[in-house]
């Protein structure tokens, strides 16, 4: 059996914003579980989290790293996952492999942009909740201010679990043993308030504290608090200081003795594929049942191959047990079986549920993949996480000749790893383009293609990943006949495109009746209109957000095959978006740019010349931060301009919002550009 039942487990992943210090935070819990006096320094590149070369030369994580500690007889699986919006990929990723989730904050820097992010993106996953203000003595003065715009933003539900004392040097219980003295408001009426919130969600308890007036001990507590936490009934905030240690033991009981386990949070919700269709299904953690698995994160490794980083969320994987791979006919062994502290591997003879581990040289699985050692599972899938979509684009090319197949290798594995990178091959161009989160995120891919992969590449300007729809309905057909004298090809598709809301990709439905396009020829009228989706019908770029209903058709008893209606769907599908007024959608970007006060009328005129609509404007001390959402066209050379304007002090961040139809003078320059070839 496992080493560790559930209950003693826990999960955490620490996430905000870059500069929140999620890294020191992770850094001092580890120092002080383990009884080490110093902990690693992100200045020195010695944190257990952040190792690559890439990592120490930004002091800035990059990727997410699984760090396992012990207190108190807990095991704790601490994620930290990167803070940098180009990177905010792997950081969701990462995200259900965990019960709660901890926005870390700057005490100095207030609430940013991508806490409110992380607080709205871990909500609408049904994970349990945590803020952490962290460098509190970098700024006692604003934790007052601090703690009331947190409640003011997410809501009354966000209740301090400890207050800063002893000027910030120190913190006050207010949960636990609510007792002593805080530096702002009170510790007596705090722990009421707690105490307050959780028992609205248990009738009984509640009547025996409001009616009978019964002291209630953290025992009884517990399991309603854990019921708040799953139901975002409540958010505890917790105040510390990973540099001075204030605040980091009261951590560490913290998700001890009241952060959920697996057997408590909300699992991940899977989806089982039935004859009524899909529907959820959740994992159930015990030790017995059948394995369940998914795989979080992919890595290669050049002596142990591709390796799967895992969460187990049902039944007991153990060296020797064999596990299919999805609905894939051929189980995989499992031999090597490791659990994780940052880059450092642990051998482990077996894993329960709730457990992290790794699984080396396992070629066939991907991100995502369901792992199961039971064809009962063979249709369970994780419902998929909607990442950032990668907007900003390389067009690159292997410098040395011979070198393009390892290029294309190398890229392979590095999509593998990173969620937030695409590659494709310009279909107009034969350009391999690289796409990614920003121009940070395409520059350490470029640096780990030179150092882990030696393949040096030539890169030319970035290039705007624009995107086709239509507004309109409308009917296509094409009756496709060629006569060659031998066997001929014929096929006749009618179809018709209608709009579906923006993100709501591609759907193929089958209204035919009658069998006038047999069932087995229905996945070529399919390709057919993939492949005119591919290549788009007004500027050249792929389409999206378009359903196509094929109802009627015609065949042919010899010379209906494949390709003819492969060809007949393309050209039924490109005849029908003509009539239905085709648009290009160009990306829009949410941009965050912090620069001194004094420069704020030229940021926001400069903004509003870029097509860029405000959505906030803040200010911190001395300098505004202005929230924006902007044409990804518009900022490539948001770097030299924001320079100019601030003189150099100035910063931003920017992250995909969405897609929205281009002006019509963008439509028309991209529409005049592209020269579509001849139809085949």
């Amino acid at each position: 059996m496992p080493d560790r039942s559930p209950e003693c487990l826990r999960n955490l992943a620490l996430t905000g914003p870059a500069g929140a210090g999620k890294t020191t935070l992770a850094e001092a819990l580890l120092a002080t579980a383990e009884g080490r006096e110093r902990p690693g320094s992100v200045t020195k590149g010695t944190t257990v989290s952040d190792t690559i070369p890439q990592e120490k030369a930004l002091q800035h994580s990059i990727r997410a790293s699984v760090m396992g500690l012990e207190w108190d007889g807990t095991e704790i699986n601490l994620i930290d996952t990167p803070g940098l919006a180009d990177f905010q990929g792997a950081a969701l990723s990462i995200l259900p492999a965990v019960e709660t989730v901890a926005v870390v904050v700057n005490a100095s820097r207030g609430l940013e942009a991508s806490a409110r992010r992380m607080m709205q993106w871990a909500g609408e996953r049904g994970l349990c909740r945590l803020i952490v203000v962290n460098q509190i003595d970098a700024a006692p003065a604003a934790l007052p201010a601090l703690l009331e715009e947190i409640r003011t933003t997410f809501g009354p539900e966000c209740l301090p679990l400890n207050l800063p004392a002893q000027g910030a040097q120190a913190v006050a219980d207010c949960f636990f043993s609510p007792a002593g003295d805080a530096d702002f408001a009170s510790v007596a009426e705090t722990h009421e308030m707690l105490v307050d919130q959780v028992v609205e969600l248990d009738e009984a308890l509640m009547a025996r504290y409001l009616e009978q007036g019964e002291a209630l001990d953290p025992d009884q507590l517990h399991d309603p608090f854990e019921a708040a936490l799953r139901d975002g009934h409540l958010v505890p905030v917790c105040f510390v200081s990973a540099i001075s240690g204030a605040g980091v033991r009261e951590l560490l009981e913290v998700v001890v003795r009241l952060l959920p386990s697996p057997l408590e949070g909300n699992p991940p919700p899977f989806l089982r594929e039935d004859e009524a269709g899909m529907r959820e299904y959740r994992a159930r953690p015990d030790l017995d049942a059948h394995v369940l698995a998914h795989v979080v994160k992919v890595e290669h490794d050049p002596f142990l191959g591709k390796m799967a980083v895992f969460r187990v969320h049902q039944g007991t994987v153990s060296r020797d047990t064999r596990l299919f791979v999805g609905e894939a006919r051929k189980a995989l062994r499992v031999g090597t079986l490791f659990r994780l502290r940052g880059s450092e591997r642990l051998d482990v003879e077996r894993l329960g549920p709730g457990e992290i581990g790794v699984l080396a040289k396992v070629d066939e699985v991907t991100f995502d993949s369901v792992l199961h050692d039971s064809h009962d599972e063979d249709h369970i899938h994780l419902r998929p996480m909607a990442l950032p979509a990668p907007v900003f684009g390389l067009a690159i090319q292997a410098r040395r000749h011979g070198d393009e197949q390892k290029l294309w290798e190398a890229l392979a594995r590095m999509v593998e790893e990173d969620r937030g990178l695409e590659v494709a091959q310009d279909s107009a161009t034969q350009e391999i383009v690289l796409r990614g989160q920003g121009e940070l995120h395409l520059r350490t891919a470029l640096e780990r293609l030179a150092e882990r992969f030696r393949v040096e590449v030539e890169t030319s300007d970035p290039s705007i990943a624009y995107r086709e729809t239509i507004t309109g309905t409308a009917e296509g057909h094409c009756r496709h006949k060629k006569q060659t004298g031998g066997a001929g090809q014929f096929g006749e598709v009618f179809l018709r495109v209608e709009p579906l809301p923006r993100g709501g990709g591609f759907e193929f439905v089958d209204t035919i009746r009658g069998g006038v396009i047999p069932s087995s020829l229905l996945p070529a009228v399919e390709k057919g209109v993939r492949q005119a989706m591919a290549g788009g019908a007004l500027a050249g770029y792929p389409m999206q957000d378009v359903r196509v209903t094929v109802h009627d058709g015609k065949t042919h008893p010899v010379d209906s095959k494949e390709i003819a209606f492969i060809t007949a769907g393309r050209k039924a599908f490109l005849d029908a978006v003509r009539k239905a007024h085709p648009v290009v959608l160009e990306p829009m970007v949410e941009l965050v740019v912090e620069g001194p006060s004094s420069a704020m009328g030229d940021l926001t005129a400069d903004l509003a010349a870029s097509r860029g609509r405000i959505q906030d404007t803040r200010n911190l001390s001395d300098e505004v931060s202005i929230q924006a959402v902007v044409p990804l066209a518009e900022v490539a050379d948001y770097a030299t301009r924001l320079n100019a304007l601030t003189a150099g002090t100035g910063s931003y961040s920017l992250q995909f919002s969405h897609y929205e139809p281009a002006p019509d003078h963008v439509q028309q320059r991209l529409t005049r550009a592209y020269r579509p070839g001849e139809e085949g």
